[in-house]
């Protein structure tokens, strides 16, 4: 039953390498997978860059599952030794941009909607290649699901090792600007910003939030960029730093940025506050079925479109988060195979635990 649908998914895989297909470059990827699924017998919808297909039967009295994951790449870093656009097979791996994140997951939980839509389920199906992904864009799985039925929950395809993540960490990033007053170096005038703004990162370096979080831990926050000066001899008036925060699912971004403007004097703005931090009741029948036939569970520190999902969802697939935007990035064959069985295993009806 599976061997064909795993011939099919590798070789679909194989195209979508050939295909450049960075965030906000999707068009044509999505033209390919589109097509894919009319060749199937299926009804495909398109959202600019995103791609969806219903399982016939929708029944509104009836929960939905959403099968997702996302068609872009981010672009190739140096050091590769391969082509990232020719797929190359060697020894039971497919090299190519984009084949482990997350080209694989594409194709297996496409073939898994394939297997699970020719059975009776007790759900409606609905599978999404969508783009924006590695973007957090706001014309991804963001705009889809407004255009999308209820959806009472999602798979999220990842590379995980096909172990089940539960929880994951959101992001939000703070530009923040420390201001003084400028003056000549040689003299005692002025206001050091760079000094001001020192104080507010030995702060995000030390403090601790109360609530952790049994899977993800703590909230974590780093500073990561600063700026300051404009000449050797000018004392400066102004000096911005970045800090990047992966909040738990105990807070909300906006609850954690009304604490740290009670702590720090610079101005500290969001770039955004959406992207948040998720988990998944432990006794929800998929993840009792997932400990069952043996996935791992355990909370994710990377984010995905599981961020800007407001229903239950998981986060599981196929390859290695390690490989994800490397130089000669692949994919075992072995690993979409095995992906294509457990994900119809979990999914296959009934869910029960």
């Amino acid at each position: 039953m599976f061997t064909n649908h795993s011939l099919d998914a590798v070789s679909l895989l194989k195209k979508m390498i050939e295909i450049p297909s960075y965030s906000r470059e999707e068009e044509h990827c999505a033209d390919l997978i589109k097509k894919y699924i009319e060749e199937k017998g299926y009804t495909v919808s398109r959202l600019q860059n995103n791609v969806w297909t219903v399982a016939n039967g929708f029944d509104s009295s009836r929960p939905t599952l959403l099968l997702n994951s996302h068609i872009d790449t981010v672009k190739p870093v140096t050091g590769w030794t391969k082509d990232p656009f020719t797929p190359t097979e060697i020894d039971g791996k497919i090299y190519g941009l984009g084949s482990n994140d997350a080209g694989a997951s594409v194709v297996s939980l496409l073939h898994t909607f394939f297997l699970l839509s020719q059975n009776n389920q007790p759900y409606n199906l609905i599978f999404a290649a969508t783009a924006e992904e590695e973007v957090s864009g706001k014309n991804g799985i963001e705009l889809l699901l407004k255009e999308l039925p209820k959806i009472d929950f999602a798979v999220v395809g990842e590379p995980t090792e096909m172990q089940l993540a539960v929880a994951e960490k959101g992001l939000m990033v703070l530009d923040c600007t420390a201001h003084g007053k400028a003056g000549h170096a040689a003299r005692n005038e002025g206001e050091n910003a760079i000094y001001k703004a020192l104080q507010d990162i030995e702060w995000f370096r030390n403090y601790r939030f109360e609530k952790k979080s049994d899977f993800l831990g703590e909230v974590k926050m780093s500073v990561t960029q600063i700026n300051a000066g404009t000449q050797h001899n000018v004392v400066p008036d102004k000096c911005t730093f970045v800090v990047d925060i992966r909040s738990n699912e105990l807070y909300s971004n906006q609850e954690i940025l009304e604490e740290i403007k009670k702590h720090v004097t610079c101005d500290a703005e969001p770039r955004s506050t959406r992207l948040s931090s998720s988990a998944t009741p432990l006794d929800h029948p998929i993840v009792a079925k997932a400990k069952k036939i043996g996935r791992e569970i355990f909370g994710s520190p990377t984010l995905s479109d599981q961020a800007l999902m407001s229903f239950p969802s998981v986060k599981i697939g196929p390859g290695k988060s390690s490989r994800s935007h490397t130089a000669d990035e692949f994919i075992e064959i072995y690993e979409i195979e095995q992906a294509i069985e457990i994900y119809f295993e979990l999914l296959n009806c009934p869910l029960v635990p």
